[in-house]
């Protein structure tokens, strides 16, 4: 691979880098605290996290995708030869880098799979009850910021990996 098409795809990986990791730490830090302001009603709260989610996903489970698809394309030389893996450094945080995104994906897919489309027809024609909806709100954020979590993990490695620790 040249230097330029190393480039490119390092610019691809970070570009859908900013827009996952920047799109999910602006709806924890930025969007959902100033949502308790907008409405003092849970259940319209929770209405309007799930509509921003959604429309959020649109983007971020094809960063997610492209993310996953760049990185083992970069790594694909070592991937070819399991025993380097094992035996560098590289390798080791390589290892660890996948388990991470691994653990990145069930979180993600349980988080999902939490906010379905008929748990929110549930909410918009008042069949959950307020603590049931509570309940909802705190696996949403606990998800959240589990993905979160993980995300910066990745970017440590990522950067580790980067810098040829």
């Amino acid at each position: 691979m040249s230097v330029l098409e190393q480039a490119i795809l390092t610019w691809i990986h970070l570009v859908a880098a900013a827009i996952w990791v920047g799109g999910s730490l602006f709806i924890g830090i930025v969007f959902s605290p100033l949502l308790k302001t907008m409405s003092n009603s849970l259940e319209e709260r929770i209405q309007i996290m799930i509509r921003v989610g959604r429309r959020f996903n649109k983007i971020a489970v094809p960063s997610l995708i492209i993310l996953m698809v760049t990185g083992l394309y970069s790594s694909h030389v070592l991937l070819s030869k399991p025993e380097l893996l094992i035996a560098t450094s590289y390798g080791i945080f390589l290892i660890v880098k996948i388990l991470l995104v691994i653990a990145l994906v069930i979180t993600y897919a349980v988080h999902v799979r939490v906010i379905r489309k008929d748990i929110e027809e549930k909410i918009l024609s008042k069949q959950m009850s307020e603590l049931q909806i509570q309940k909802l709100r705190k696996k949403i954020i606990i998800l959240g910021e589990i993905t979160v979590v993980l995300s910066l993990a990745i970017l440590f490695f990522a950067s580790l990996l980067d810098a040829g620790v």
